[in-house]
């Protein structure tokens, strides 16, 4: 993939008003505000083509960008503590394990996890759910240029270590938009399964 250009095709609130399965799909997932539309404008070296907030739980359906004419990437909204109801926040959580399991064209789950904060148990569980359905992901550390090196490295590990506890391999990528840190990495593993 060149990931020279792209736009917004639609925002799906359920499965079944997705786009036709057709083009491969790559989704971001993870905790509100951790920093997925800002890793899809980096990506893409395109400022506004993701919205980026700093108000938690802005993407509230599955937001479809297509890159290169061939494939889609689809940020996902994220979960955790974003200012919904309830049942609006059970009702994501059934849309979003639809999504990733009954969708065709799936072919990597990107999960973002802030570098500066211990993996949340939502994000544990999550670790576990897509091993446990054999779903192929990578774990991208957001906000590399937060921490000092030794910091990084330290909370790499620290993932890692949950990881192999899980019996679980599968790439971690620090990233940093700010800096460009890992976009590259990112990208080629996009690549890979695109």
């Amino acid at each position: 993939m060149e990931f020279k250009k792209a736009h917004f095709v639609t925002g799906a609130p359920s499965l079944d008003e997705c786009p036709e399965a057709y083009y491969p799909e790559i989704c971001l997932a993870g905790r509100s505000n951790v920093g997925k539309s800002s890793l899809i404008n980096a990506l893409m070296n395109h400022k506004g083509l993701a919205r980026t907030s700093n108000t938690p739980g802005k993407t509230r359906e599955m937001n479809y960008y297509l890159v290169d004419d061939k494939t889609y990437l689809v940020d996902l909204p994220g979960f955790g503590y974003a200012k919904v109801s309830k049942k609006e926040r059970e009702r994501w959580g059934r849309d979003i394990r639809a999504y990733l399991l009954e969708r065709p064209t799936l072919r990597l789950v990107i999960h973002l996890v802030d570098i500066r904060h211990k993996p949340s148990k939502l994000d544990e569980e999550f670790f576990y759910w897509l091993g446990a359905q054999r779903l192929p992901f990578v774990v991208v550390l957001t906000k590399g240029d937060k921490l000092s090196h030794n910091k990084r490295q330290q909370s790499k590990a620290r993932v890692k270590r949950i990881l192999d506890e899980m019996n679980i391999e599968v790439p971690i990528v620090i990233s940093s938009v700010k800096d460009k840190t890992g976009i590259e990495e990112v990208k080629k593993l996009i690549s890979e399964f695109a």
